[in-house]
């Protein structure tokens, strides 16, 4: 049996709780859709300070994404700075998303920012640099949904880039076994892409809003990411 912790980082919105419920349902979800049936799932809300008396009895432990700066000063986000830090040193396996994907690298020294290039929205296309990681994508290219303004502006010490565009440098990295973070996210349906496009239209401005929502026309690879994320999590 593997155990999994999650880090739930944020709450949904109201209008859409009944249909998607959390950030931590998706991603239960995901991974059930991508052959991990015999997985069992610890739900935490870090914003409530909630954490597991003990990391020990998990075979990793998933950061989610979150509304929040990776590099804010609430109280939270700080005690959530703390844990990942000793999680690291521990070396537990560590899966990022976003949010946690740029926290896990704030964690390990790098920078992290707004992104020069603005606001990312929709379905981002990535070159992948990780031929030799298990299921990886035989033409080298991966396409996630996305939303997100912050980004790892540099690539963490002793990690292996695993995927980037124009857009965004870092857009996935590994460490040996023991870290796996995307900037993407793999657990987004098209609908709930829409649905944080449409929340925001005034915010990203006409011309990103209508070619976001026109990404949406192509695939996504949510589930072989989260193919992936289960041969990490299972490796020895």
């Amino acid at each position: 049996m593997t155990k999994l912790c999650i880090l739930e980082n944020d709450n949904i919105a109201l209008e859409v709780t009944p249909l998607y419920k959390g950030y931590s349902d998706m991603f239960v979800r995901l991974f059930q859709d991508a052959g991990a049936a015999d997985w069992e799932f610890d739900v935490f809300h870090t914003p409530n300070q909630e954490y597991p008396e003990s990391f020990d009895g998990y075979d990793a432990v998933l950061l989610t994404g979150s509304k929040a700066d990776s590099f804010s000063e609430d109280p939270w986000v700080q005690e959530l700075r703390c844990r990942v830090t000793e999680l690291l040193e521990q070396k537990k396996k560590l899966l990022g998303i976003c949010f946690g994907h740029q926290l896990i690298a704030l964690c390990m020294g790098t920078k992290v920012g707004r992104a020069p290039q603005g606001w990312g929205v929709g379905r981002m296309a990535y070159d992948w640099h990780a031929a030799d990681l298990p299921l990886s994508p035989e033409d080298n290219k991966l396409a996630l949904l996305v939303s997100h303004q912050d980004q790892v502006l540099e690539l963490p010490e002793n990690a292996v880039l695993l995927a980037s565009n124009a857009h965004c440098p870092v857009a996935g990295y590994a460490v040996g076994e023991e870290v796996f973070c995307v900037q993407g996210h793999p657990e987004f349906v098209k609908e709930y892409s829409a649905f944080l496009m449409d929340k925001h239209r005034e915010r990203l401005g006409e011309d990103l809003y209508t070619s976001g929502v026109n990404s949406l026309a192509h695939e996504h690879d949510g589930l072989l990411v989260a193919r992936m994320m289960i041969a990490f999590v299972e490796s020895s």
